[in-house]
């Protein structure tokens, strides 16, 4: 209901749109939507004004106030679903507001100026009108409010909305779907339309148009004059009566849907809303807690009742504001004015008088927040009002008399006397402070969140969205540490601003102006796409990096692989889970981009496993909206995730960023323009991801999370295999170290339990390495083909040890596992082979031996392998998943680290043929998005 409040005791408040997007919390959305139905059902009421489906990309002297969710179209589309079907459940009707966007308005000048759009229809169906679509497509949305603005582009020129055939019957009828919703116009009582054109005039021009109901809030006499004109418009042949016929059948089959004639005259009245009342009450408590944010906090002035002594003064500063048309100010101003009313409209002029005596009782606002404040402290407190006057002595004497200052704002971006008000308050504090004085200054912006999102210069930064009594309440309770306010900024505010407060003086924060709707993967309806998008990847990829050809839609599925690994033991089982993301043409099937994403329940990881775009559809956000509904999925659907890692081992399409190879591999990730220089190209890509997408990729030891961290991936080629010989020292001064080497196989139907061989295996890589690296030898040993799946295990005399011998390293050898890295090449031609060999993910304890005895062992498991594969008549040999150790939190890094070990594998006639850099970052990260 936000700030519309509650129109009775029975009833209860809920926050804006724009808290309620930002509590981040779908479900609480549906209750609240749900809630607010029934309470109006109770009274008869079936059809609500709702969902508010506008994406609030420009804060500036817009009519939405807080009522807009979001800036993000896909946050506005995620929580107007959810309020839509929160009203269905209740069994009220919907209508989606204020189409085709309210969001984004210039101004030109006095009330008899139309607000216009002069975005193209291209931007908007980018951003504005996604909300939109999107509720469409779910089939609830009963009815469509067509506002009353102008649209000013190339295309199209429209003086209002709500009067156009070509927003109304093509726009939203024929593009958007919305055949047989009811259109309704806005309120044709506007001071412009009015002025411009006339009421007759203009409900006749809202029904060419395509509205279905036409619109007038307020003047019985006026609502005559329209009827007046409708039947004119129809003696005049100017209307027809099919045309009326055709809205009469669209609101008829509105009103089936959700009343008759005995629910119309039996509403459940008074009696149910006492039943509901508590359980109601306590969700709009639970809302507006969940919704108050701190966005800074500078100084840790809070909770009030730790920075402040007892005997010290708090002082209130609030601003002259209207009370909420159904607050309790409200209904005593109507009750106090009903006895001096005399009039043959009495309703109507009981809310003039309300609009005329709002200003005078504007100051007893926020006059029980004032004594809200003195209970909850037990102390003294100051509270007066501030004007357009600006600050007066008062407010001076006042402020030299308090050691804090709470200074609420209601939407100062078109109250500007406000915003003059707190600089000038906010820069007497600090020059008391300089003095030795202490002056603690709080702001609270009541309304719109952006009042002071982007000022550094306040340091403590409150934002209730509302000032409903009951959120007034919860920012008391606050203030005073009640509860801990868990609130985050709507939409991309979320860390833009506080970027632009770390960045700059006078810098402007980045801006989005594109969004894209970013959908589930569906097999069966993007299979097609995504092979027609890795096909035109590959055709546009350098001729010596054509890796995308070798990838098929199957390539990223962990359906077709074993991605759940039966061990026995259900504490070491292991599931991956699989959830891949696109953004696609619903028209025409086609994909424009894709994501892969994965879930390790045992180290509670989420992985990015790929991010490609269509070449044809960069630089337009396409890479960003694919990132960040990755991110937020993993982080929503998984509580207790802990980390994000970009790059995966299994299926290894990308083991991470590319390093310093191809510019089409970078390009593929990256919207932003590449360029032919590879350092060039990888660097480019590396600042997408941590300036664009906040990813940290130069963690160091004093880092503020311990899981941030990277390390670098390198794929080997041995490119003349036949030819090799292994070194021919290299057997003695293993023998003489006492090193020695045997096989193991997979498992087989015969052998369905581990043997002893194979859980030491297993154990031995669980303690050096990673879980994905472990689930890839758990894959080797369960490998359709065990004949041609191989473990090499390394042992070393131990005289520590019962039978003399300690395990020190593995390897694993296997033609099976090659789909698992798609790009890699698959078969070459040389010395009369066929077939390209493999050697995957060494592992050498660094721990039980010296560097030299690691890197000797390192040698004779490659030799090992490499032997095998020449005598299965390889022409060549990769050497896959070899890391170095993780940097940013000294540990020791999966497997082994580089170092000297590098130089032997090219000395052993390796090549380095792909080079990845493997990111992982804990989830603090990326806390605005969780």
């Amino acid at each position: 209901m936000g700030q519309a409040a509650a129109s009775s005791p029975s009833f209860s408040s809920s926050p804006s749109g724009n808290s309620s997007g930002n509590s981040d919390h779908l479900n609480l959305a549906y209750q609240i939507a749900q809630a607010t139905a029934t309470e109006v059902s109770a009274c008869g009421v079936n059809l609500i004004l709702g969902p508010v489906l506008d994406v609030l990309t420009n804060a500036r002297y817009q009519p939405l106030g807080v009522r807009a969710t979001s800036d993000d179209p896909q946050e506005v589309s995620q929580y107007g679903i959810a309020a839509l079907q929160g009203y269905k459940d209740a069994g009220v009707a919907t209508c989606g507001k204020h189409f085709p966007s309210y969001g984004n308005l210039d101004f030109l000048g006095s009330n008899l100026d139309i607000p216009i759009i002069t975005q193209t229809l291209e931007e908007l169906s980018l951003s504005a009108l996604v909300p939109f679509r999107n509720a469409i497509a779910t089939g609830k949305l009963d009815a469509m409010f067509v506002g009353g603005c102008g649209i000013a582009n190339p295309s199209m020129k429209v003086a209002h909305a709500c009067l156009s055939e070509q927003v109304v019957d093509e726009l939203l009828r024929e593009e958007l779907g919305f055949t047989d919703g009811v259109a309704i116009s806005e309120c044709l009582e506007m001071e412009a339309l009015q002025t411009e054109m006339g009421v007759r005039t203009g409900t006749i021009m809202a029904v060419q148009a395509g509205c279905d109901l036409v619109l007038l809030c307020r003047a019985y006499d006026v609502q005559l004059e329209a009827i007046s004109g409708l039947k004119l418009g129809l003696e005049n042949e100017v209307l027809t009566r099919e045309r009326i016929y055709t809205s009469l059948k669209r609101v008829l089959k509105m009103k089936r849907g959700c009343t008759d004639w005995n629910k119309a005259l039996n509403p459940p009245g008074v009696e149910l809303l006492k039943k509901i009342h508590p359980s109601h009450l306590a969700l709009s408590m639970k809302a507006y807690d969940d919704s108050i944010t701190v966005m800074r906090d500078n100084e840790k002035l809070l909770p009030l009742n730790q920075s402040m002594h007892q005997e010290e003064e708090l002082l209130l500063l609030t601003p002259l504001v209207k009370p909420l048309p159904a607050s309790a100010m409200t209904k005593t101003i109507l009750e106090g004015s009903s006895t001096r009313i005399k009039s043959e409209n009495p309703m109507h002029d009981k809310w003039i008088h309300r609009e005329r005596s709002a200003i005078m009782s504007g100051e007893g606002v926020f006059r029980e927040l004032g004594r809200s404040l003195a209970r909850a402290r037990h102390g003294k407190l100051l509270h007066t009002s501030y004007t357009a006057n600006g600050v007066r002595p008062v407010h001076e004497s006042l402020i030299q008399r308090a050691s804090t200052i709470i200074l609420l704002t209601a939407d100062a971006n078109r109250n500007l006397y406000q915003a003059g008000f707190t600089k000038h308050v906010a820069m007497m504090c600090s020059l008391l402070k300089a003095s030795g004085h202490k002056k603690n200054l709080i702001v609270v912006a009541v309304s719109s969140p952006y009042d002071f999102a982007m000022d550094k210069s306040i340091g403590t930064y409150i934002c209730t969205f509302d000032f409903t009594e009951t959120a007034m309440s919860a920012l008391v309770r606050a203030l005073f540490g009640a509860f801990t306010p868990r609130g985050t900024l709507p939409g991309t505010l979320r860390k833009a601003p506080r970027k632009a407060v770390q960045n700059s003086a006078g810098g402007k924060a980045k801006t989005r102006t594109q969004h894209w709707l970013v959908e589930s993967y569906d097999v069966e309806r993007d299979n097609k796409g995504l092979k027609d998008l890795l096909f035109a990847m590959a055709r546009a990829s350098a001729p010596n990096h054509q890796y995308f050809y070798a990838f098929g839609p199957q390539s990223f599925s962990l359906s077709t692989r074993q991605a759940f690994i039966p061990t026995g033991d259900p504490e070491h089982e292991m599931v991956m889970e699989e959830q891949h993301l696109v953004v696609r043409n619903s028209s025409t099937g086609a994909l424009y981009g894709f994501c892969s994403t994965y879930y390790l329940p045992t180290t509670c990881t989420g992985v990015i496993g790929a991010i490609f775009v269509d070449p044809s559809k960069r630089n337009v956000s396409i890479g960003y909206s694919l990132h960040r509904r990755a991110v937020r999925n993993l982080l929503q659907k998984h509580p207790d995730i802990k980390q994000l890692q970009l790059g995966c081992c299994i299926p290894g399409i990308f083991p991470g960023i590319p390093f310093d190879h191809s510019d089409t591999l970078t390009s593929a990730i990256t919207p932003s323009s590449t360029t032919s220089t590879p350092s060039a190209a990888s660097s480019g890509l590396k600042s997408w991801f941590s300036s664009t997408c906040g990813w940290n990729l130069s963690p160091s030891s004093s880092s503020a999370s311990t899981r941030n961290r990277t390390r670098k991936i390198f794929n080997l080629i041995l490119p003349s295999l036949q030819s090799w010989s292994s070194p021919p020292d290299l057997p003695t001064t293993l023998q003489r170290a006492g090193v020695s080497f045997d096989l193991i196989y997979g498992r087989t139907p015969s052998t369905p339990t581990p043997t002893a061989e194979q859980e030491s295996a297993l154990s031995f890589v669980s303690s050096h390495s990673s879980p994905e690296i472990l689930h890839l030898y758990r894959l080797a040993l369960f490998s359709s083909n065990p004949t041609y799946t191989w473990i090499i295990r390394a042992k070393i005399q131990s005289p520590v040890i019962e039978r003399g011998e300690q395990l020190v390293g593995t390897i694993v050898i296997s033609s099976d596992l090659g789909r698992e890295y798609p790009s890699l090449p698959s078969s070459a031609s040389s010395g009369g082979a066929e077939f390209t060999g493999g050697i995957i993910a060494p592992v050498v304890s660094s721990s039980s031996m010296t560097g030299q005895q690691a890197n000797l062992v390192l040698q004779g498991l490659v030799m090992l392998g490499l032997r095998q594969n020449k005598r299965d008549k390889m022409a060549c040999c990769l050497l896959s998943w070899v890391s170095n150790s993780y940097s940013g939190d000294g540990d020791v890094g999966l497997g082994l680290g580089l170092g000297n070990n590098m130089d032997t594998l090219l000395g052993m006639g390796f090549e380095v043929q792909q080079v990845w850099e493997q990111v992982t970052n804990g989830v603090e990260q990326f806390a605005s998005l969780g």
